[in-house]
């Protein structure tokens, strides 16, 4: 069926929806094929629970009329975010990068939405399906869209620009994330700079942070609009940042005090003032959007637990978000530190090397930490300070015993860590 009769009954319809556990009343079902389901079964399914039209890719489950038959569900469903992008023809700012993407998405939508009906993609719905359903959750309402951009092999982001095509781009930083897919740091650099490419292709514009020197050099040529702390030729000016542990910006004489902690967030701060700049955002709205910004979701939250000062960045680690948060946990002013630190995934032939790296940076610091994982088991030292663990579960009954009082603690490790689940044990 053609495209464009395919986004004339999307149109018709609420919400679009790839799982009927979420169906709305009027919704669109896309039935996509997964690893160990095949949504063509729950097409009936979703009719019953309210949808107005299913699409499916396997004739064996049409049911009537409100049953639009096509070759591939996941192809057409990119096919028609991207035709829906076309129509709406609204300015569409694009995000990656190895480190805060979502964080800093979050700024910019706070921050833009001051004076625009802005929307972003939500959650970390970043890769081939969950671009497609941040662009078909903009409607005509919609004045500026943010979409972020995940990718963990070559050529991804390429394909998610294609989908997409974004007026302006930022690329966060380029990090040690997702080495096993990229084959190494640079693989991550190139792989990163296909939005850059995209926009130079296009004549867009990128955001570029002046204090770093990759975006500088991989953006030479393209229309920029820039940003620096103490970057005399940089768009837009950062006097100051600060962090211990809120971080604190001044610009132009405004002052922000933020709710993020880390000055590895100044960046995520610095970059949603520029955008913000960019688009004649005022100064006193910047600073109420950054201001007002509360983060969730286990990334880099600040919780008061009795007597405690707790760090949670559970979400997701690699080497480099790990650095610099063992960075910033240091050099705060509290005497009593203890770091739960976990295992980091996705890095392929380098595990062991970058989980020793981290043991390094520890060495010989006024620091209680607690290691868990097979990779920081395997790089195991006999440190007085150093304790480690092969799992949660082998660390639990450590954790129990232990006894915390008007301490500082960092919690960071990979998603598939959880380990959030330390809380319990501070209570």
């Amino acid at each position: 069926m053609d495209i464009k009769i395919i986004h004339n009954l999307f149109l018709k319809c609420k919400s679009i929806a790839i799982d009927t556990r979420k169906i709305e009343s009027e919704s669109l079902f896309v039935a996509i094929k997964g690893e160990n389901h095949d949504a063509n079964t729950f097409a009936k399914e979703a009719l019953d629970k309210g949808a107005s039209y299913v699409i499916i890719d396997n004739p064996d489950y049409f049911i009537d009329e409100r049953t639009v038959v096509v070759k591939n569900s996941l192809e057409t469903l990119q096919s028609l975010a991207q035709f829906h992008r076309k129509y709406l023809s609204i300015p569409i700012i694009a995000l990656t990068g190895s480190n805060g993407k979502t964080t800093t998405k979050e700024l910019i939508h706070v921050v833009l939405s001051k004076k625009f009906n802005t929307k972003a993609t939500v959650g970390n719905l970043n890769n081939h399906i969950g671009v497609p359903l941040t662009l078909l959750s903009f409607d005509s309402t919609t004045e500026i869209g943010i979409v972020e951009m995940g990718a963990n092999h070559q050529k991804e982001i390429e394909f998610l620009c294609e989908i997409a095509q974004p007026d302006f781009g930022y690329i966060t930083n380029f990090g040690k994330a997702h080495l096993e897919g990229f084959g190494g740091v640079e693989g991550v650099i190139k792989g990163k700079c296909e939005l850059y490419n995209y926009l130079s292709k296009n004549n867009k514009t990128v955001f570029v942070n002046c204090n770093d020197n990759i975006q500088i050099e991989k953006s030479i040529g393209i229309k920029s609009f820039t940003f620096g702390v103490n970057k005399t030729k940089a768009d837009v000016l950062i006097d100051s940042i600060t962090a211990n542990p809120f971080v604190e910006v001044t610009f132009s004489n405004c002052k922000i005090i933020s709710h993020l902690i880390g000055l590895y967030n100044s960046n995520n701060i610095n970059a949603a003032i520029a955008i913000g700049s960019y688009f004649k955002i005022p100064n006193e709205a910047i600073k109420a959007a950054i201001e007002d910004f509360v983060p969730d979701n286990n990334r880099s939250q600040l919780l008061n637990i009795n007597s405690n000062t707790v760090i949670l960045d559970a979400y997701n680690a690699n080497p480099s978000s790990m650095t610099v948060a063992i960075d910033n946990f240091l050099q705060l002013d509290n005497p009593k530190k203890i770091a739960v630190l976990g295992d980091m995934f996705e890095l392929g032939a380098e595990s062991l090397i970058e989980h020793k790296n981290i043991i390094s940076l520890l060495l010989n610091k006024k620091a209680t930490i607690y290691f868990i994982g097979n990779y920081f088991y395997k790089n195991k030292l006999e440190q007085s300070n150093m304790h480690f663990f092969e799992t949660f579960d082998s660390f639990k009954e450590t954790a129990s015993q232990l006894k915390f009082d008007n301490s500082t603690i960092l919690i960071k490790g990979s998603r598939g860590m959880a380990l959030e689940r330390f809380l319990e044990y501070l209570k």
